[in-house]
């Protein structure tokens, strides 16, 4: 087998300070593999070096080198035999991946702060993109070749993670270490795509994603699934350049006579082995092309492709964030997630199917140590399942990364109030909270018809989204009074409230912030409140990542 470095391995990466270094490629079996980094210490202390060795085993070989200070303008040489790979301009640094789906991927030129591409070039943040292909093949092993590193203001930079490199820009600020973001994202896409198919298998709830899977290919070749996926590219391509054409004349176009004017929309696809959606294909396509890269944690932005089986979130997305850690051999390593903002399609009912997406998220948190879950509720947009305001998502993350991976204490804007636990008063319920010390402070938008996003069906403003409900689990708006770090609710009508929720709607007014301005996230206090959330029809999934409208 050919001596070759994994493609993350290019000039100019970023490795991991203060961990063992992993350097790992294929090459002939049997053969000895040595690397050796040197180069300059940040701190102006002088020179630094580090070697190691392995052997290729099943045609593969990873090195362990010992832990590394922050530096730039570092080299490596890696060798086998008489053969040498040299690298040139590394930098020491922090590493991150960033993970999820478009939210995570919406590129730095798309958003609303995309005058940062304006600042100086700045060699101390770099990126790598994992290659979005979905099939391993010749072509696949080629372009990977061409990937590689850059520095901001590199000619690639305008296509980085926008919410990446918001993290990563307050993150270098902050530390005045390089700091290096791996992309490794795709739109549209389930937590099942980002986890191996054995993870599933072994457990007989989240089976369902491979059961959908085999049923949908049954009997149909490798071969077959390949070429039903090559047409619907060719015919969906088509389709998008006649749809985009549609909202540049009209952006406030309904999707059905988008449809009317563009034909009908095949997205996602034919499931198969081509298809970025399938269970467990993204894992094999891009997350393993690049681990165990060392690095210091993940941020990870997704769950709008899962509210179809909401309640089957919280374990999905637990076993994906005990995966990764196993695969990069650490399991502390800190995972900082998004929680689902604000959302609804104007021609959809409200399902409150991302209700149940967010509660799962928060579990997790409360659940999984060493994660943190940032609350953008507000940072969401009526009729767009893309907001374009990422500096805040991004700089949010980071202000928790702060806390969560480096110590730093009191970090103002690291977390809002987070719900605790409900006492029962006389005709009222008494809400405690997390992280609300200096209690809270009211922000309201005035409801109104002919304001664009304003949802009817949404509790209204004055109940500041707080909603009580008897024994019958029939919840009505609430009466809300807030008192230092605890908010009393009570309703007319309902003599003995049992049951309390806030935002539980896909999309509303956001009113309530702590005094640091994260925002209240999203609960309920009991989970038996015979709560359902409607049924999604066939349509809407099929818009859900299109961007349609």
């Amino acid at each position: 087998m050919e001596f070759k470095l994994a493609a993350i391995f290019s000039d100019n990466s970023v490795l991991q300070r203060g961990r063992n270094i992993a350097v790992f490629g294929s090459g002939p079996e049997g053969q000895r593999v040595e690397a050796v980094i040197r180069g300059e210490r940040l701190s102006g202390m002088g020179e630094q070096e580090s070697h190691g060795s392995a052997y290729v085993r099943n045609g593969r070989f990873e090195i362990k080198l010992p832990p590394l200070e922050a530096g730039v303008e570092h080299s490596m040489q890696v060798t086998c035999g008489s053969e040498q790979i040299a690298r040139r301009n590394l930098a020491i640094g922090e590493v991150w991946l960033a993970g999820g789906q478009s939210n995570m991927e919406y590129e730095l030129q798309n958003c609303t702060e995309k005058e940062a591409l304006n600042r100086p070039a700045d060699p101390m943040l770099r990126f790598y993109y994992t290659q979005k292909k979905a099939y391993i093949d010749e072509e696949f092993l080629e372009s990977e070749e061409k990937t590689g590193w850059e520095c901001f203001g590199d000619p690639g930079t305008k296509c980085w993670s926008a919410v990446g490199y918001f993290f990563g820009a307050k993150l270098q600020e902050t530390l005045e270490v390089p700091v290096g973001i791996i992309g490794c994202n795709w739109g549209g896409t389930s937590a099942s795509a980002w986890m191996p198919v054995e993870a599933m298998a072994g457990d007989e709830e989240l089976k369902i994603y491979l059961d959908i899977y085999d049923a949908a290919v049954a009997g149909k070749t490798e071969e077959q699934q390949r070429k039903e996926y090559d047409d619907y590219v060719i015919y969906q391509t088509e389709f998008d350049k006649r749809a985009a054409a549609c909202y540049a004349k009209n952006p406030d176009m309904e999707w059905s006579e988008v449809l009317e004017i563009a034909g009908e929309s095949k997205w996602p696809g034919p499931m198969g082995c081509s298809n970025p959606f399938r269970p467990g294909g993204l894992y094999e396509c891009m997350l393993k092309r690049v681990m165990p890269y060392s690095l210091k944690g993940f941020i990870y932005y997704q769950g709008e492709s899962d509210d179809h089986l909401p309640h089957l979130y919280r374990k999905l997305f637990t076993r994906l964030i005990e995966q990764w850690r196993e695969d990069w051999r650490d399991d502390s390593l800190p995972f900082i997630f998004a929680q689902l903002t604000m959302h609804r399609y104007k021609q959809d009912p409200d399902f409150k199917n991302w209700c149940l997406i967010r509660e799962a998220q928060n579990r997790v948190y409360d659940t999984v140590k060493n994660t943190a879950m940032t609350c953008i509720i507000d940072q969401g947009v009526y009729n767009d399942i893309h907001p374009k305001m990422k500096r805040t998502v991004g700089e949010r993350m980071c202000s928790q990364a702060l806390e969560l991976a480096y110590g730093f204490e009191n970090v103002p804007d690291a977390t809002g109030p987070l719900f605790d636990h409900v006492e029962c008063g006389d005709g009222e319920l008494i809400l405690h909270f997390k992280n609300a010390d200096g209690g809270f402070r009211v922000s309201v938008i005035s409801p109104s018809a002919e304001r664009p996003g304003y949802d009817r069906t949404a509790p209204p403003a004055e109940s500041l989204g707080f909603e009580v409900a008897g024994e019958d689990g029939n919840y009505v708006p609430a009466v809300v009074e807030i008192r230092g770090d605890r908010i009393h609710v009570s309703a007319n009508g309902v003599a003995g409230p049992v049951y309390a929720r806030y935002l539980w709607t896909n999309y509303g007014d956001v009113a309530v912030y702590g005094v640091n301005g994260i925002p209240l996230a999203p609960f309920r206090t009991d989970k038996r409140d015979s709560f359902t959330p409607l049924n999604q029809s066939a349509e809407v999934q099929q818009n859900m990542e299109t961007g349609s409208k």
